[in-house]
């Protein structure tokens, strides 16, 4: 179900597809459904749709919109981040409402993640 005025879908610039791909999978778990060599859809966690893609139309890069996932685990997801490949460039560092750290994926798109605790 489509939520007016909420965001209902993002799309990540990457420099390699399949290097993308392998990256989101192993750091969080994240399935694709695959529309060629440029394009994977990010499938819902439940499931059901779609709330995002990984594009090689697009340009990676730090300056656009910040994405941030949420984690139950924030130093495991750390952990995890780094093991897939990814780089963290921020923190873990304390917020107002938990905590939160700040990463490079393999294409050199910056994404966040928080935890309330």
């Amino acid at each position: 179900m489509n939520t007016h005025h909420a965001i209902d879908y993002i799309e990540l610039g990457v420099k390699d597809l399949a290097e993308a791909r392998a990256f989101y999978a192993a750091a969080f778990g994240w399935t694709f459904n695959e529309y060629g060599p440029g394009y994977a859809g990010i499938v819902a966690p439940d499931g059901e749709g779609e709330v995002g893609g990984l594009s090689t139309l697009r340009e990676p890069g730090r300056n656009g919109p910040l994405v941030l996932l949420f984690s139950q685990d924030l130093d495991a997801t750390a952990v995890a981040v780094t093991a897939a490949g990814g780089h963290v460039v921020e923190g873990p560092y304390p917020f107002p409402g938990g905590r939160r750290f700040h990463f490079l994926d393999p294409s050199g798109n910056e994404l966040g993640v928080w935890a309330t605790s």
